[in-house]
């Protein structure tokens, strides 16, 4: 048996550089579930010490309410990375509740960032254990993903770093995730008709190989970021097929995208009542002995009430948060 990961409603992760002092509050009272305050990537070579102490601040000073709050701490190969881990953990109090971990390669990656968290947490006699977030981001994080799922129990969930998943494996796009217009297939050939050609998605393997490691080990798949800030239909887009593949949320790089992975990640109300439609069935068929039944002309069966159930106390957790 798996043990699940600390459960936390995640269906949009809003992405705050370090950096931007002013904007952290703003985004601790925005709709968002998990507040990212970002040491790595946005934050230059030379911005890293006050991006850090910027970070500190605001886990001792801003109210975050009931948010999930994390930090994703530089590369593990990077000499920012024990700095991060030591000074949140020394200086900032009990606030964070996760480290996104970027660039997992191997699970000898997470044994190292593990490790080094509990030494400072255990001289700290720190009470609330910090999770982590793995980003898989290259194609050896690909190749060990399964290893990498099941390697600490800190894991709370596996995340796709799209962008530098494409230059690891030399895709030819310089686009943060999204669809590529060379990706595709052409219809057969029929006389002198036109052909179709139909758009694909290149990230499609990729996000199910990371579905299925994170929930074989109970830990949620959430879906990385879609660069073009202006394009909220192709957002949109983005949100329904990781939620379809079985994501539990997705990256928000700007405030406009929060609303969006709330409502696509959000179950409908006609969603839900189906669900409990489901459950009343299969408890009314259990009293009967059956281990299946017919609602609305459609098999239900044990199988079934895991989804359904699923889809309810998704509802009641969104509920619980409001």
């Amino acid at each position: 048996m798996v043990e699940e990961c600390t459960p936390r409603l995640d269906r949009c992760e809003l992405y705050v550089p370090g950096t931007q002092k002013k904007i952290i509050p703003k985004a601790a009272k925005s709709a968002a579930d998990v507040i990212v305050m970002d040491l790595e990537d946005s934050v230059s070579a030379g911005e890293k010490e006050i991006a850090r102490e910027n970070v500190i601040e605001a886990l001792k000073t801003v109210d975050f309410g009931s948010k999930t709050v994390a930090v994703r701490i530089n590369g593990l190969y990077s000499h920012h990375m024990y700095k991060d881990v030591v000074e949140i953990i020394e200086k900032a109090g009990e606030r964070c509740d996760m480290f996104i971990v970027p660039m997992v390669g191997n699970a000898k990656d997470v044994y190292m960032a593990d490790s080094l968290t509990s030494q400072v947490e255990s001289f700290m006699g720190r009470k609330k254990k910090i999770g982590f977030g793995l980003i898989i981001e290259a194609t050896l994080g690909m190749m060990n993903i399964n290893e990498i799922a099941a390697s600490s129990k800190r894991i709370e969930s596996l995340h796709f770093g799209v962008a530098d998943y494409a230059a690891s494996t030399k895709s030819r796009t310089t686009n943060i995730g999204g669809p590529n217009e060379l990706y595709g297939v052409l219809t057969d050939k029929n006389g002198d008709a036109p052909r179709d050609f139909y758009w694909g998605d290149p990230w499609h393997y990729a996000m199910s190989r990371i579905v299925v490691a994170a929930r074989a080990n109970v830990l949620r798949p959430v879906d990385g970021p879609f660069g073009d800030i202006s394009d909220p239909d192709g957002y949109r887009a983005q949100c329904r097929r990781a939620a379809a593949l079985g994501m539990e949320g997705k990256w928000a790089i700007h405030p406009s995208q929060v609303a969006v992975a709330n409502e696509v990640f959000s179950p409908g109300e006609a969603e839900v009542n189906q669900a409990r439609r489901v459950l009343q069935a299969m408890e009314d068929a259990q009293k009967q002995g059956l281990g299946a039944v017919s609602l609305d002309g459609k098999l239900v069966d044990i199988a079934s009430i895991k989804q359904a159930e699923a889809i309810v106390n998704k509802a009641e957790a969104i509920a619980a948060s409001s």
